[in-house]
């Protein structure tokens, strides 16, 4: 049986939504933007009324999913359990994943590229280490293999790691500086192949930076 659209009136708690009311009697609730084509007086048939329905729930945890992608980028994985954490069904978990995909807002290669290029710059580390925190982000290894091929030098990434970290270790003997370089280089996932000649170099600079002043305070005080 047919219904009349008698009224469709903006919710008090959320202006985002509507709420629809067939034939004077409160229906039903609906996203702003699946109502946006109806009108006081239309008539809807139960099959429209179910479709309706049907694509505000999907509206909603589309949102909900932008919601969570607001804050940072995120892998499709992590999405996933996080629209799982909110009791979404499995089958409109994965048609709101092909939504975000489509439209560009969720791509792990794309995720991945971004990840390592954040880390490189502001907290860099080794491959391997670049690789584990990328599984645990959900990610495939092929995706992840294709991007670190690509995009890092890992005696590049250790040594601006180490030029990062050298400030802490001002005023250490050569042996003091080594373990304590190699310790923190370690724990960043790099190899001693990759370590030794970095710290080497690091030392070196530092050296060179501690004899360049103590020459111009010589000079300030002649």
């Amino acid at each position: 049986m047919d219904r009349k659209i008698s009224a469709i009136e903006p919710q008090k708690k959320n202006p985002r939504r509507v709420n629809v009311y067939l034939d004077g009697e409160f229906a039903f609730g609906l996203s702003k933007l699946v109502v946006a084509w109806l009108k006081v007086g239309q008539t809807l048939t139960e099959e429209k009324i179910a479709s309706l329905q049907d694509e505000d729930e999907h509206e909603a945890v589309y949102q909900k999913a932008l919601h969570f992608l607001s804050y940072r980028p995120r892998s499709t994985a992590e999405v996933r359990q996080n629209l799982k954490k909110h009791n979404v069904p499995e089958a409109l978990i994965e048609t709101t994943l092909e939504r975000l995909q489509r439209s560009g807002l969720v791509n792990d290669e794309a995720f991945a590229r971004t990840w390592v290029e954040n880390r490189s710059e502001f907290r860099p580390r080794s491959k391997s280490a670049l690789k584990m925190e990328l599984r645990r982000k959900g990610l495939d290894d092929e995706i992840i293999q294709s991007v670190l091929v690509e995009g890092v030098d890992e005696e590049s990434l250790a040594l601006q790691a180490a030029r990062k970290y050298v400030r802490r270790l001002a005023g250490l003997e050569r042996s003091g500086f080594r373990v304590k370089l190699s310790g923190f280089l370690a724990r960043r996932g790099f190899s001693y192949s990759t370590i030794a000649p970095v710290v080497s170099q690091v030392w070196q600079e530092m050296r060179q930076t501690a004899d360049g002043r103590e020459k111009i305070d010589n000079e300030e005080n002649l």
